[in-house]
């Protein structure tokens, strides 16, 4: 498909033929009501969830999700300080010891957190419906530490409060990252082998302690870093070779989770926004698991991004916090179920730069540590409009198939979203990144074709975006977020027009389409 050059005001400007399907088809995935869901830093959880009362801020932004599809977004608690975590009958909530803040991570994990079991009861705070993964430690090797924290964790789950609001516990995860367990100081040598004599010991453990097999909570499994892809170092692969499965908790598995982010920021070198945002990288750093997901769902497993987001250690300044990284978020989110991942867990922790939402007020700024001369308050952040527009595009049907359209064009991705047979709606990202100081704004036309029967008309819906490395100050439809509450205001501002007229979409721009058949 050769781009047709047209004549704008716009500088520029090109027009590209898009041909959208009008059903679906055989391969295109059915999507998950909480596609994009979070990953929360497990020392700092009582700041997310609040304890004698729910966190507000927090709450309201996860039902602002819930609305929209008719489900909240899943919610997994641990990562990195999920393997530095014990337990203590006398800790309330949490004992958190923290390293000094730095330039490079101005929010640091805890080196050491002690909790109690009011710690996984405020789980109840969480919106009706919820679906958790709750990860307790394999680094230590404490069996203790694991059983009593799972014993916990079930307790809470199992409490009327949780029971009455349907909040659940989906999975246990044993772990995180052991495939780092060198690099990190839990041990001197170790392959996937070693892991999983360990997992399988620790998931027997606490299977037994918990009586897991009569409830409805599985395991997953993996939680890795990064995938060999072969069934030598650590992959899927390599774990089912080693027999995980048949394993006495094995038949407790239910998933896989993969840990992915597109670069690092750990030692302070960061990344362009301008790559990040790029249509290709995205695709090419999604792709990488393509076998791995065969493999998963060919043991009839489920394949998540249990842990993913932009940079590791939090982001790159000026780059994981902008809203390019909002488009970046949204692409990535939306084609993962075109290779086969199911959901897509976004990283998130109090001051990390890439954090779709803050939730308490910061007192020191997220991208160098330095003092803040007042607070900042809890927050969205750019992120959180690329949540908030994959949620719109599912929409709250409870079988909706989302599939990639074919654009000839390096920066414009699009997809489609049917229900039923049936083409409802439509998005386009042109992920071209205009940046501040630049003058000349590009705009591509998209004219529309559809393989059977054309709407007629379409509603037109606008992320509009002053910058692409603009940290605030966008709006959806000309509402905002960026409230103080975490409640959408302003007034929406929608355009009818007929699909004939087909769609501009400017540089670092999305545009979603509902069609009127």
């Amino acid at each position: 498909m050769i781009p047709i050059v047209w004549f704008s005001l716009l500088p520029c400007a090109l027009a590209l033929a898009v041909t959208i399907s009008s059903s679906p088809g055989t391969s295109a995935p059915y999507i998950s009501k909480s596609l994009i869901s979070l990953s929360i830093e497990q020392d700092r959880w009582p700041d997310w969830a609040g304890t004698s009362s729910k966190n507000e801020f927090f709450i309201q932004t996860l039902n602002n999700l819930k609305s929209i599809t008719g489900a909240p977004p899943d919610i997994r608690i641990g990562a990195n300080s999920e393997d530095k975590t014990n337990f203590a009958h006398d800790v309330q909530y949490a004992q958190d010891i923290f390293p000094a803040p730095t330039s490079i991570v101005p929010y640091p994990e805890a080196l050491n957190i002690t909790v109690g079991d009011s710690f996984y009861q405020i789980a109840q705070h969480l919106p009706r419906g919820t679906h958790v993964t709750w990860g307790v430690p394999l680094g230590p090797l404490n069996v203790t530490a694991a059983v009593l924290e799972a014993t916990a964790i079930m307790n809470a789950f199992n409490s009327p409060v949780c029971k009455a609001a349907g909040i659940t516990l989906d999975y246990l995860e044993i772990g995180n990252e052991a495939d780092l367990y060198l690099n990190n100081g839990f041990r001197k040598s170790y392959n996937s082998s070693q892991y999983v004599k360990e997992w399988t010991a620790l998931a027997s453990n606490i299977s037994d302690a918990v009586g897991l097999s009569s409830t409805g909570t599985k395991f997953l499994v993996g939680s890795f870093a990064g995938s060999s892809s072969k069934t030598t170092g650590f992959s899927p692969q390599a774990i089912y070779s080693e027999n995980v499965l048949a394993s006495g908790p094995g038949s407790l598995i239910a998933a896989f989770s993969e840990h992915h982010y597109s670069g690092s920021f750990c030692t302070g070198n960061g990344g362009l926004l301008s790559d990040l945002m790029t249509k290709a990288t995205i695709r090419s750093n999604l792709t990488i698991y393509s076998n791995d997901v065969i493999a998963t769902h060919a043991q009839g497993l489920d394949y998540i991004l249990g842990e993913t987001n932009s940079y590791a250690c939090h982001g790159a300044p000026g780059v994981s916090n902008t809203a390019g990284a909002a488009l970046w978020a949204l692409d990535y989110a939306l084609f993962s179920p075109q290779i086969g991942i199911s959901k897509v867990f976004f990283h998130v922790g109090i001051g990390f730069k890439y954090s779709l939402i803050q939730p308490v007020a910061l007192d020191r700024s997220i991208l160098d540590g330095s003092p803040l001369s007042t607070p900042l308050p809890p927050h969205v952040q750019p992120l959180y409009y690329a949540a908030i527009i994959a949620a719109e595009l599912r929409g709250s049907k409870e079988r909706v198939q989302i599939s990639e359209i074919g654009i000839n064009d390096t920066h414009v991705a699009g997809y489609a979203a049917f229900e039923g047979s049936r083409l409802v709606r439509a998005v386009f990202i042109n992920s071209k990144a205009f940046l501040q100081g630049q003058e000349n704004r590009t705009s591509v036309h998209l004219d529309l074709a559809f393989t059977g029967k054309s709407p007629e008309a379409m509603t037109i819906k606008r992320l509009a975006i002053g910058h692409a490395d603009d940290a605030s100050g966008l709006t959806w439809g000309g509402q905002t977020y960026e409230t103080e509450n975490g409640k959408v205001q302003g007034k929406l501002s929608l355009d009818v027009r007929n699909v004939t007229d087909g769609v501009d979409v400017s540089e670092t721009e999305v545009v979603l389409l509902n069609f009127h058949l």
